[in-house]
């Protein structure tokens, strides 16, 4: 039983665990959050580490209870309710979040980055900062990561192009053009990628069956719930994003994931499936991965950064 004056132990930033569940139930049971499964058979109730988890993605045919939602808030816990399909998170196309509510949530960041957020010279710096940042992180992964070397995904095959392109954003003059040079950037990724997996003519489709877009439709989904959760704990609203629209209200989230999609859920998605896992093999080892290379822990050193660097308080 974990102690409620334990549950927020463990910062949000060193947390170790994210949850994907479909075709369950998820409640309190003496002092516990758990998930029931059930079959023809019998009923089986597994525990969620609630204290050491970041955050919990609930897919189709999932139900949470009152009880289950409170105890989760006091624990600081983020929960997203997204589609599924025969392969998790196939035909989910958004997130609903239920972040936990505080009154005390702390107030510097989110001043901060208002204070600069209504400047638009200022936002399109801040867009180049986390552009800068995120070719900084594929670098520090790629040339570090043992399984993608073997894998024959070496930092030096792009690493010229990686700076041409952050010599083009950060000379650009908009983010929209900002977007266009980090489209293309991905695009010449996938190419890589699914070049040296032998995973020839390959299209980014989020709707497409095949393995290598399911494991980036399913990564993708993983390192939002990351980006929400480094959000709510530092304050920072959705809306206010530096990169994608601001007609979106959970666009800063995108911006957010972002940092650290290339560098970890691209290259592993194209091995995972010229390896055939499975759904849930690769979840377990995306996530592996995300703590390995401490990627939340990046994600709040950005947002923070960026905050100080940029904001007038």
């Amino acid at each position: 039983m974990e102690h409620l004056d334990n549950l927020k132990a463990i910062l949000q930033s060193k947390r170790a665990n994210i949850f994907y569940l479909e075709m369950c139930r998820v409640m309190q049971k003496d002092g516990r959050i758990v998930y029931l499964s059930e079959d023809k058979k019998e009923s089986r109730y597994w525990n969620i580490p609630i204290a050491n988890t970041t955050c919990l993605l609930l897919g189709t045919g999932t139900s949470i209870t009152q009880a289950a939602m409170r105890m989760l808030s006091q624990a600081g816990v983020v929960v997203g309710f997204c589609g599924g399909g025969a392969t998790p998170l196939f035909a989910g196309v958004e997130v609903e979040w239920l972040t936990p509510q505080s009154e005390y949530r702390p107030t510097e960041y989110v001043q901060k980055w208002l204070s600069f957020w209504f400047d638009e010279a200022k936002r399109l710096e801040s867009a180049k900062a986390f552009q800068r940042a995120r070719l900084s992180y594929i670098k520090d992964v790629w040339s570090d990561d043992r399984d993608l070397i073997a894998e024959g995904i070496d930092i030096f095959d792009i690493e010229d192009m990686l700076d041409i392109f952050e010599d083009k954003m950060m000379s650009a003059k908009s983010v929209n053009k900002l977007l266009q040079l980090e489209a293309d950037l991905t695009k010449r990724l996938y190419k890589y990628a699914s070049n040296i997996t032998n995973i020839y003519d390959f299209k980014r489709d989020r709707d497409s069956a095949d393995p290598a877009n399911d494991f980036l439709n399913h990564g993708n989904y993983l390192a939002y719930g990351l980006g929400a959760t480094t959000l709510w704990t530092l304050g920072i609203p959705h809306a206010f994003a530096v990169m994608h629209g601001k007609s979106r209200r959970g666009a800063l989230v995108f911006d957010v994931a972002d940092l650290i999609k290339d560098a970890i859920v691209l290259p592993n998605a194209f091995v995972s499936a010229k390896d055939g896992m499975s759904d849930r093999e690769f979840r377990a080892y995306l996530m592996q991965k995300f703590v390995e290379h401490k990627a939340l822990d990046y994600m709040f050193k950005v947002v923070q950064d960026t905050a100080h660097r940029f904001g007038d308080f």
